[in-house]
């Protein structure tokens, strides 16, 4: 899918260890403005990249965003402390964001229970002086972000073309799993920001965090 340009210039990539080797000065030189790096998942795993990505793309001039993947049956409250250990001393362009979705976890929790387990953990990184984001696709959204969390600001996984999902309100939209970009490797996530390049400066400079 192509996405215009002209409408949303703000082009973005997410990364985690499974990305490898990358060249952050060739994702700049390629017009990429931000990355979103994977820190933590569930209550004990952190990436072993996070650091390394992390300074390097603050190194190039990039914008930095940090998620975390939430599994559905822990504990809320763990997760939190789990991101915030992986990303503390770092500075973020964008608020902590938790990644949820069924793909990859464990589809016999309840709606219900993991729910309330980001709700726990949304509260908890709220408390610590930490702005929260939810990234989720289109099942997550009904499921989840509807019930309880639309104050947040959103990350929304969805293949169709932005201008077509506007009235969602989301922030970031991950338009591709299948990308190729300067200075990575096989296939990325594609992402583009939904708005102009001024609303783009305005969102960032409200959504600094030093963790």
């Amino acid at each position: 899918m192509a996405v215009n340009s002209e409408l949303y210039p703000i082009k973005g990539i997410d990364v985690s260890v499974h990305n490898g080797r990358i060249n952050f000065e060739q994702l700049k030189a390629d017009s990429i403005s931000f990355v979103i790096i994977k820190a933590s998942e569930g209550t004990t795993l952190r990436d072993k990249k996070y650091r390394h990505n992390h300074r390097m793309a603050t190194k190039s001039g990039m914008k930095v965003g940090a998620y975390h993947y939430f599994r559905k049956g822990s504990d809320g409250e763990a997760q939190a402390r789990n991101f915030l250990r992986a990303v503390k001393g770092t500075h973020v362009d964008m608020p902590l964001i938790i990644d949820v979705e069924d793909w990859g976890n464990d589809r016999n929790v309840a709606d219900s229970t993991a729910l309330d387990n980001l709700v726990m953990m949304v509260h908890y990184l709220n408390q610590k002086g930490a702005g929260t984001m939810i990234y989720t696709n289109g099942d997550g959204y009904k499921k989840y972000y509807l019930n309880a969390l639309e104050h947040l600001p959103l990350w929304l996984c969805s293949f169709k073309e932005p201008e077509t999902l506007v009235s969602t309100g989301h922030v970031i939209q991950q338009y591709s799993h299948w990308g190729s970009v300067d200075g990575i490797k096989g296939e990325v996530d594609l992402n583009v920001f939904m708005g102009s390049a001024e609303a783009w400066d305005e969102w960032i400079s409200k959504n600094q965090y030093d963790l």
